[in-house]
C-alpha cells in the first residue's frame, strides 16, 4: 500500500488517488466517495459532488459533514455551500432518503472566504470530512 502525505499542509491529507486501508480490505468500497469538481480547471466557479452510502444513515444516523479549500499553504480558502439548501458546509448534519446512499452537490463560487475576491490562479485542495473521516482531490483555477 502507497500513501502520499501533504507533508508541507500538515492537514492529515492524503494524495488524490492514495488509499488509506487502515484495516480494511483491499476491495472493500468506501461508505464515501469524493468526485473530481467540475470543471476542472475552472473559472470562476465549480462544483464538487461526493455520494454517501446507506450505511452511513442506518439507524436514523445523521453524519456531520465538512468540506473545506485550502491553498497549498494549507490556508483556508472557502467553504463551499451544498447545492439545495445554501447551507456552508460546515459541520453540517445531512439527511438521505434512501437506503442505497445519496448524492450530493457543493458549489464554490471561487471567492476567497474573508475577502470576498476571486481567488488566484493555481492549485487548491478540497478536503471532505465524514464523521471525522477525510478525503482528499485537487482542483485548479485557471484565468
Amino acid at each position: 500500500m502507497k500513501r502520499y502525505a501533504w507533508a508541507v499542509l500538515g492537514l492529515g491529507l492524503l494524495a488524490a488517488g492514495a488509499q488509506e486501508g487502515r484495516g480494511q480490505a483491499q476491495n472493500a468500497p468506501s461508505p464515501v466517495e469524493l468526485k473530481q469538481n467540475y470543471p476542472n480547471p475552472f473559472n470562476p466557479a465549480t462544483t464538487l459532488p461526493f455520494t454517501l452510502s446507506g450505511e452511513l444513515f442506518a439507524n436514523g444516523h445523521r453524519p456531520k459533514v465538512s468540506l473545506k479549500i485550502y491553498n497549498v499553504l494549507a490556508q483556508l480558502v472557502a467553504v463551499p455551500i451544498l447545492q439545495g439548501t445554501g447551507e456552508a458546509l460546515d459541520d453540517l448534519e445531512v439527511t438521505c432518503g434512501s437506503a442505497s446512499g445519496c448524492s450530493f452537490s457543493a458549489y464554490w463560487d471561487g471567492k476567497v472566504l474573508s475577502t470576498g475576491r476571486e481567488a488566484a490562479s493555481g492549485v487548491y485542495i478540497y478536503q471532505l470530512i465524514v464523521d471525522g473521516r477525510r478525503y482528499t482531490k485537487k482542483m485548479i483555477i485557471m484565468k
